[in-house]
């Protein structure tokens, strides 16, 4: 890994004690780490125009052209919400479609910098299956991705078309986790078992500021692994440390009715998720029962005075179908729980609203269109 002038190394998120572990968890207390910079090193002129790479740890990663994606305006959700303007931040223009793209090649990067690295493993709902294998192909590395059945066709099949190694579990995620648990001799690359997937998600954050010429006054966030939420949080931070902007802007977690860990944690005001005993969702990209995320997830918003809410799958798939159908960006399920949250929460929302939609709808295509023909369409 070609480390960039300002990354001084990591820091574990519990016991805060920084550590010379290239990756990994805390050697310590097993926390999960997280990179941290000397601002002093960074170029906040740059950052406050979209160059974001000085405040990323590798200066040559194996990028596939990931990030920079749109922000596209969204008329009709802003009319709805009764706000002044609502964007979609439109992760699904990334290689793979998804956002997991932005912290796979820091991810896979520093996994490549390591001696005999191979092979890199990890379980996934479905996208960040598609997306290490992508970019473990590139850096010339065997990958293992483990997936539920319930995965989408095309995540499943895209796993095999760039080179990866498949292994779909029976049931749901934590079945694919407990495939992972019992292949030996692997380097991880699961969310917060490696430091630099929710670093790469940060981007997204400074992108919606420099695009919006500072931040929005709200974003909403859809919560899976925890890890979109954290980075995305952690981006609009480090603008204020940079004097970029005055505060963080305020955070909208949403997770769906049927798998919703860190809404329910949040609403009973606990320090820790406590796992969905029967997860039961359309939204399978947010169907993390037990999410590795879900305590710095609460600690985000927690420490930001954020919100959350969880919608039912009817109004995150009418969500999805209206803003694809205004828009002309393809809003899956998880951007649709977006969506839905905004209209859930309309009355606390106003300003400038930034939607996070975090892969694209094409992959999910069938269960949209299943629920267009559940209306007679």
């Amino acid at each position: 890994m070609t480390r960039t002038e300002a990354f001084a190394g990591l820091r574990c998120t519990e016991c805060e004690e920084p550590t010379d572990a290239d990756g990994g968890r805390c050697p310590a207390c097993g926390g999960p780490l997280d990179p941290v910079y000397d601002l002093d090193a960074v170029d906040a002129a740059e950052v406050a125009a979209g160059a974001v790479d000085c405040l990323l740890p590798d200066a040559a990663p194996p990028s596939a052209g990931e990030g920079r994606t749109p922000l596209v305006a969204a008329e009709g959700v802003a009319d709805e919400v009764d706000v002044d303007e609502c964007y979609l931040k439109d992760e699904g223009r990334n290689p793979t479609g998804s956002f997991v793209d932005r912290g796979m090649t820091l991810a896979v990067g520093a996994a490549a910098a390591r001696d005999d690295p191979e092979p890199l493993a990890l379980a996934a709902a479905g996208d960040a299956a598609q997306s290490l294998a992508a970019y473990a192909g590139r850096a010339d590395l065997r990958s293992y991705g483990f997936v539920p059945a319930r995965a989408p066709t095309p995540v499943k099949a895209m796993v095999n078309v760039h080179g990866g190694e498949m292994r779909v579990a029976g049931g749901r995620y934590p079945d694919a986790v407990a495939g992972l648990d019992d292949l030996a001799d692997y380097t991880s690359i699961q969310e917060f078992d490696t430091p630099y997937r929710h670093e790469g998600a940060k981007t997204i954050a400074h992108e919606v500021a420099a695009d919006l010429g500072g931040p929005p006054d709200a974003v909403v966030v859809p919560v899976g692994t925890g890890e979109l939420l954290v980075g995305v949080a952690k981006g609009f931070r480090e603008r204020v440390d940079l004097g970029l902007a005055d505060a963080v802007p305020d955070l909208l977690a949403v997770q769906p009715a049927g798998c919703a860990p860190v809404v329910e944690a949040h609403d009973a005001d606990a320090t820790a998720v406590e796992p969905t005993a029967h997860p039961d969702t359309i939204a399978g990209e947010l169907e993390i029962p037990d999410p590795a995320g879900g305590s710095l997830a609460l600690r985000t918003l927690d420490r930001h005075g954020g919100a959350a809410v969880a919608v039912g799958d009817a109004d995150l798939q009418e969500g999805a179908v209206a803003a694809t159908s205004t828009t002309g960006v393809e809003v899956g399920p998880a951007g649709g729980a977006a969506a839905a949250a905004a209209w859930e929460r309309a009355a606390d929302l106003d300003g400038t609203v930034v939607l996070v939609v975090p892969n694209s709808g094409f992959k999910t295509a069938d269960v949209l269109r299943s629920h267009l023909m559940g209306q007679g369409v």
